[in-house]
């Protein structure tokens, strides 16, 4: 069978790594780019043809492990669905990126990370710049954006959750690294302010809840020899935060005005000829509607790409008047319909190995970011089927890759 030379190996490995920096780049920024570079990336791990050596590197990998486990349930599933087709196309199509996590670990270079991560900062400060400039009346929205949200590349769903994990990265080199110059740590302190004042003049819920979640893990991680002092500070910061974000920032007041009347309203609203229920009222319907399946297929789901019909059957019966949904924004919803029990154990496994490889892990940028990220996302998928979406997770898969790699394992021979 044909095999590259040495030489050229080596410059595909080295290219591919430079593409993981240009997708870091463009996960805030673009929908095509990434799965652009992505089949680029995979392209060229099929031209290397080194399958042997990349099984060797990943074999232990007990995340990895979880992963894979995780695809097959879902093609296991496809056999008792009712919509093969949609299965595969809507479900496994979207999941099966996160297979892209082992062939990205195979090209991660420990020397690049930094550069990983500030091609993320800096794809992300051009949408934050960006959502000020329309916020401002500099430009007219453009794309995704208005006047009153003003969130270009992507919508607030997408953008707000990475823009909280932005906050924290910054956090951590400002307050926890000694890796960066004090001048460097003034730039990371104004983009902290920056970053966290756009959050709030932006409309995603998700990452506005996600914020405070990682002032908690942040203040932890900094008293980390005192827990009472995180303690006390957690007490004393959070309410005191949030009342002033209640209280300068129009939009949040609103949004969350509105998440409360309509979540005190639900039931008259259910019942209503019109859908009223609004967003946060459609996602609670979406829930407990999606509940009444679950309890009868308690085990195994209806199987992958059965959620459209069983939930479109459900809603008929207990709220006509209101929207049939394809998913019902909450990730462990979704695995409980489609895959049961057994799908969601098998999702909530590979945040387990996450946080155990970072428990153990040396490096602190690896440990401590290494937690905070399965937290993030196990928040967020609360509120949205966050691992289907393509550039969150695009941006859970980067992560992902050379936070939770064994460095230690002999790297690809050429």
């Amino acid at each position: 069978m044909y095999k590259l030379s040495d030489t050229n190996s080596q410059k595909i490995l080295t290219f591919n790594s430079y593409l993981l920096i240009l997708l870091a780049v463009s996960i805030p920024l673009s929908i095509a780019v990434p799965n652009l570079i992505a089949v680029l990336i995979l392209v060229n791990w099929l031209l290397l043809n080194n399958f042997k050596n990349d099984y060797e590197q990943l074999k232990k990998n007990r995340f990895i492990q979880a992963i894979l486990l995780f695809i097959l349930l879902h093609f296991l599933a496809l056999l008792w669905s009712d919509n093969i087709q949609i299965g595969l196309s809507y479900t496994i199509e979207k999941e099966s990126r996160l297979l892209l996590i082992p062939i990205f670990m195979l090209f991660i270079k420990k020397e690049h990370i930094t550069y990983y991560i500030s091609g993320f900062l800096f794809g992300i400060s051009i949408a934050e710049l960006s959502s000020y400039a329309i916020y401002f009346h500099l430009i007219e929205p453009f794309k995704y954006a208005t006047q009153y949200d003003p969130t270009p590349f992507l919508g607030h769903v997408n953008y707000n959750p990475m823009l909280a994990i932005a906050i924290y990265i910054l956090l951590y080199f400002t307050f926890l690294s000694q890796e960066i110059s004090f001048k460097k740590k003034l730039l990371s302190t104004l983009f902290i302010f920056t970053m966290s004042t756009n959050m709030f003049i932006t409309g995603g819920r998700a990452g506005q809840v996600v914020f405070f979640v990682i002032i908690i893990i942040f203040i932890i991680q900094f008293f980390k020899k005192s827990l009472i002092k995180s303690a006390i500070l957690i007490l004393l910061l959070l309410p005191t935060l949030f009342t002033l974000i209640y209280l300068n920032s129009n939009l949040f007041e609103s949004r969350v005005n509105l998440a409360y009347t309509e979540l005190t309203h639900f039931k008259e609203n259910r019942l209503a000829p019109a859908d009223t229920v609004g967003s946060v009222g459609l996602r609670l319907n979406f829930s407990l509607n999606s509940i009444e399946i679950i309890k009868k297929h308690l085990f195994f789901g209806v199987g992958t790409g059965g959620f459209r019909s069983h939930y479109l059957t459900q809603n008929e019966k207990n709220s006509p008047n209101i929207t049939a949904t394809i998913n019902p924004h909450n990730m462990y919803i979704f695995e409980l319909v489609e895959v049961g029990i057994i799908g969601l154990l098998s999702l909530l496994s590979l945040f387990y190995f996450q946080i155990k490889s970072a428990l153990v892990a040396k490096e602190q940028l690896i440990s401590y970011l290494g937690i905070t990220l399965p937290i993030v996302y196990l928040v967020i998928m609360l509120s949205e089927s966050y691992l289907l979406i393509p550039n969150t997770t695009y941006l859970f898969v980067l992560l992902s890759a050379f936070l939770y790699k064994k460095y230690d394992t002999k790297q690809r021979s050429i």
